[in-house]
């Protein structure tokens, strides 16, 4: 990297950093006290461009695993919100708060002299699998155009409907009671569908076991395929600028579709090529190993039994197909 190409305004950006020019994932461990909008600043900053977002909120008190996308690789972003996550966390049973968490005023105490493991091996149970959660009422859920959690902050009542999540695991793997038996904690492990609130969980567990609970640390562990133990710190990224390319990125998010060069050619204009057969989101990978497109299969309008595999999202600029051997390229895009 030239000297020239690592100044963004005046600053010196790390080694590494893509600037306008490539497009991939950083795996972040986010620290507590920082808000997922205070880590995609700083990546704008690291990476010496504005176009940067992140695959699903961290509340300023978790720490873990953020996936950020900068350039193109923010249309992946959407996809990769939608799948499951893994999270470590502690339960406070005996304590109920007003954001269900411990930043949040008290709003009860109930001694938790009762709790046993057996009744938290049930209360666990219960709420393990296909599950109706009402989300915390301090939330990011927009309501009427605003963030819940704003509402809240203005005092206003903010009563959130029931959503079904789907909780896979939640295993307690550590009980700790208080010496004077007022509270216990749990230390929890929980894999669940996106959308799935931890600290509704906590409110939930202490709500069963008539104690009241919140959560008192939380740590995001996986996001779909990608794990916190790939993660980078900031300071390290600010000395070197770790990414996943675009293309490797969508590869391991999804199944691929290996193509020739007329229908890598046809996806970068945003055309249909002929139909997959399989059901779901493929990357489809060009003969260069560039991923050009995602793509699935799809009826075309008016012909339900016509299917064609559709470009759900474009990532390589249009380009007509390389001339065969001895042939002249094609003109005005090579494609009519």
């Amino acid at each position: 990297m030239t000297s020239s190409s690592r100044q963004s305004r005046g600053r010196e950006l790390p080694e590494g950093a893509p600037g306008n020019q490539a497009s991939g994932l950083v795996l972040v461990d986010k620290p507590a006290g920082w808000t997922s909008h205070d880590v995609v600043g700083k990546v704008r900053r690291l990476a010496g461009t504005r176009k940067v977002g992140h695959a699903g909120t961290l509340d300023p008190m978790a720490t873990g695993l953020l996936v950020v996308g900068f350039n193109k690789a923010t249309r992946l972003l959407t996809a990769i919100t939608g799948t499951d996550k893994t999270y470590l966390a502690t339960v406070r049973l005996g304590v109920s708060t007003v954001t269900d968490d411990a930043e949040g005023d008290v709003l009860q105490t109930r001694l938790a002299n009762a709790v046993t493991p057996e009744r938290v091996d049930a209360a666990v149970a219960d709420l393990t699998g296909d599950i109706l959660q009402i989300p915390s009422a301090v939330s990011a859920i927009k309501v009427d155009g605003q963030r819940a959690y704003h509402r809240v902050r203005a005092g206003e009542d903010v009563r959130l409907e029931a959503r079904p999540v789907t909780v896979r695991r939640f295993e307690v793997t550590d009980y700790r009671r208080a010496e004077d038996g007022t509270t216990v904690d749990l230390d929890v492990e929980v894999d669940c569908t996106s959308g799935t609130y931890i600290r509704a969980l906590a409110r939930d567990l202490g709500e069963a076991l008539e104690t009241g609970g919140h959560l008192t640390a939380l740590r995001r562990t996986a996001v779909g395929p990608f794990s916190v133990t790939d993660a980078v710190t900031l300071e390290d990224l600010a000395v070197r600028f770790t990414s996943t390319e675009l293309s490797a990125a969508a590869a391991g998010l999804f199944p691929v579709r290996r193509l020739t060069g007329e229908e890598a050619s046809e996806l970068s204009f945003g055309r249909r090529i002929e139909a997959t057969g399989t059901e779901g989101m493929l990357a489809a990978q060009a003969p260069d190993g560039t991923v050009v497109a995602l793509i699935s299969d799809q009826a075309r309008q008016g012909r339900p039994e016509a299917l064609s595999a559709k470009p759900e999202i474009v990532f390589a600029p249009a380009q007509a197909p390389a001339p065969a051997p001895g042939q002249a390229p094609a003109q005005d895009g090579g494609l009519t």
